[in-house]
């Protein structure tokens, strides 16, 4: 019988005690009379009397399609009692997903409804106090919300209340330090500060609290690089570039706008580190790249470095490159062109 390999994470809060109680005795109900302990969980594994939570850091086996069927059946019943959180779970096979689930409470609850419109609202422009009004409703009637709290973080991130929004996320951070999106968002916040070395740390925490699976592990490698070259330290700043450039992104991956900004920022490390072979290479493969995102470099701009590390490299047309980008506006291009005898 084929196995896969299936990894569950995350959280769902229960919120009291005799929720709490009831779900236990749910579980090994279930798991009895239902599923014959076909399931690839055990209580002893994610049960925490402490936060009245089913908490799962990250858990990985290998399983059969029934057991993986048996055990997501089992978490979206659950689910269904809980007032916080969520769970995802992916199954896959030589490491592509074949299958992913997100699991979370989807009732009539304060709390989950008031969570569930914020979530949505904070997608919307312009929406944002109202997005931070539904949060922090949810906030009000669950005071343990960490998914909450991190939504609000970028509300008020997005509104540039950065002593707000680091509140936020350090207390999604203190409820479930599992988490990697509230590191995430106070990394950024750290970032708006000039704090790269602190939001490294952090990022760092989002990195090892994710999996290659999830977007946020990439995102959080390319905001790690870019704080890198922001304190110099090139070498790591390349280390994470390379991981994220080899990455295949698809369109529908959010990293996948980031592309060109990664190759022509692997391209300065390079440059920097004085592999200008390797440099021209990322910088043509940045030119190459026709979509890219609001943060994504000026054609200008990579055509000057690339310019740049083929003067170093000993290339003749790099003069072409600097005549081009002076052409599309780069003061400086213009500049080093006038250094040339």
């Amino acid at each position: 019988m084929s196995t896969f390999k299936t990894i569950f994470s995350g959280r769902l809060e229960f919120g009291t005690d005799r929720s709490y109680s009831q779900v236990t005795q749910l579980f090994e109900h279930r798991v009895a009379n239902y599923y014959r302990g076909d399931v690839i969980i055990r209580p002893e594994e994610v049960f925490n009397e402490s936060s009245y939570s089913i908490d799962i850091p990250r858990h990985l086996s290998h399983a059969t399609e029934k057991s993986w069927r048996n055990t997501l059946n089992l978490l979206e019943y659950l689910a269904q009692f809980a007032v916080a959180g969520n769970l995802q779970a992916w199954m896959t096979e030589e490491g592509k997903v074949l299958e992913s689930k997100l699991i979370e409470p989807k009732g009539d609850k304060v709390a989950i409804q008031s969570f569930l419109k914020g979530r949505e609202l904070v997608q919307v422009e312009g929406m944002e106090s109202e997005a931070k009004k539904a949060l922090s409703r949810a906030i009000d009637k669950f005071e343990r919300h960490a998914l909450a709290y991190e939504r609000r973080g970028k509300v008020n991130f997005l509104l540039k209340n950065l002593d707000d929004a680091f509140y936020d996320f350090s207390k999604s951070i203190d409820i479930n330090p599992n988490n990697p999106e509230p590191y995430q968002g106070r990394a950024k916040t750290h970032m708006a500060r000039k704090n790269f070395a602190a939001a490294i740390a952090d990022l760092e925490f989002a990195i090892k609290s994710s999996i290659p699976h999830q977007p946020i592990f990439w995102y959080a490698r390319h905001l790690k690089a870019q704080c890198h070259l922001q304190l110099a330290q090139y070498e790591q700043a390349a280390l994470e570039l390379k991981l994220f450039t080899r990455r295949q992104f698809t369109p529908d991956n959010p990293n996948y706008l980031f592309r060109k900004k990664a190759f022509a920022d692997y391209g300065k490390a390079l440059l920097e580190l004085g592999n200008y072979g390797e440099a021209i290479q990322a910088f043509d493969k940045a030119i190459s790249i026709e979509v890219g995102g609001e943060v994504s470099p000026s054609k200008a701009e990579q055509l000057l470095y690339r310019g740049i590390a083929r003067q170093k490299a000993g290339q003749s047309d790099f003069v072409n490159d600097w005549k081009e980008a002076a052409g599309l506006g780069s003061k400086k291009a213009e500049e080093l062109l006038e250094t040339i005898d």
